[in-house]
């Protein structure tokens, strides 16, 4: 799937995908002929102040559409994950370390925990700067979880023990952009190398 890119999305993915070069990139990921629209969902941020990135804050959440002119990089994952979520803030941190600063600058990480019984906003807090130096780590509800993963596509599962105790967590791992209008503009699943 393709479609024209945006002049303020071009400039994004040509310092992503091929620095340097004049003429505008094919995409490396997901792109669909009509774009997610995520900015109508919102979930709580649990950020504390001193590291959270830019974006769209009221009341203590964070609205899916990034500030004018800036972009919102979006992974659902877990704290426990053994492999695929630590893999992916890797690859986006040395993606992001790639790329000029001023393009760099202008995308807000969100990390959305899948599983907030055990992501407390302390662990988040302590986790994410090992990635990033500025982030959001948002944490909500079942409910207001859910609603945010439909509107993504996407999806999680957690198995509990006969004690309630987490066992196993599946989740959608994708890596998603979201511009200012709340449109995802370009999906990166898993093992999406950073220099793509």
């Amino acid at each position: 799937m393709t479609r024209r890119l945006s002049p303020l999305m071009g400039l994004l993915l040509v310092g992503m995908l091929l620095a340097g070069c004049t003429s505008e990139p094919a995409v490396n990921g997901v792109t669909r002929t009509t774009p997610l629209h995520v900015g109508d969902v919102a979930l709580r941020d649990v950020t504390e102040p001193a590291v959270r990135a830019g974006g769209i804050i009221e009341a203590g959440e964070l609205t899916f559409a990034a500030a004018d002119g800036r972009f919102l990089a979006v992974y659902f994952g877990f704290l426990n994950c053994p492999d695929i979520c630590p893999t992916t803030l890797m690859d986006l941190r040395v993606a992001l370390e790639r790329v000029d600063a001023s393009i760099a600058d202008r995308v807000d990480v969100v990390f959305v925990t899948v599983d907030p019984q055990r992501d407390t906003p302390s662990a988040l807090g302590t986790y994410l700067p090992h990635f990033f130096p500025r982030f959001h780590a948002l944490r909500d509800d079942n409910a207001a979880l859910q609603r945010t993963l439909d509107a993504f596509l996407a999806s999680a599962e957690i198995q509990l023990d006969a004690s309630g105790d987490v066992v196993d967590v599946a989740h959608t791992a994708v890596l998603y952009l979201v511009n200012d209008q709340g449109d995802v503009v370009v999906e990166w699943p898993f093992g999406t190398q950073p220099q793509a």
